[in-house]
């Protein structure tokens, strides 16, 4: 068995969600692998960010989302409505977490009390989960005719750069 590990950069919005179409990607790693059946793993570090496997539509807004993107949006802030002030709609991030993020020194997440209202952004990263798994067959990733792999960043606080790792295994 043999593995391989690559790791994609993106940077993202402010001010709303953030989607990147990474399937292309996923596929060059797959193919630079030279693995010919096993399993690929994409999967995100950052609490705030999702990796998810959907149908790609083709109709995009002014943003760029595509309208399926839009439809996530729309059902997300439904039910996990954005957080735009300290403890309200969420208790998150209480006192001992602002206290916690003000002596960080890291310049990813600076000492500034609003960029740490993003619970909202935690919880549907929650609902969407960090990674998806794929298999590997005669060295094409198994995604159908249809599927694409999107990296989400719902922290709407600020724009960044988030790192993707894509880990595969099998046999070449």
């Amino acid at each position: 068995m043999s593995t391989f590990f690559k790791e994609l950069t993106v940077e993202t919005v402010e001010g709303r969600p953030s989607y990147h179409m990474i399937t292309n990607d996923v596929k060059k790693a797959v193919k630079d692998s030279g693995i010919r059946n096993g399993i690929c793993l994409v999967q995100t570090t950052h609490t705030t960010c999702s990796i998810y496997f959907d149908e790609y539509m083709h109709d995009k807004n002014y943003y760029g989302d595509d309208y399926l993107q839009v439809d996530l949006n729309h059902i997300l802030q439904k039910i996990i409505p954005r957080q735009t002030t300290e403890n309200y709609p969420y208790l998150s991030p209480g006192p001992e977490h602002i206290a916690y993020g003000m002596k960080k020194t890291d310049p990813n997440y600076p000492a500034v009390k609003w960029t740490m209202l993003n619970t909202d952004g935690h919880l549907r990263a929650d609902l969407l989960g960090s990674n998806v798994s794929l298999g590997i067959k005669d060295a094409k990733l198994l995604v159908g005719s249809v599927g694409q792999i999107f990296f989400a960043d719902f922290d709407q606080t600020r724009k960044r750069e988030r790192h993707i790792s894509i880990t595969i295994m099998g046999d070449k």
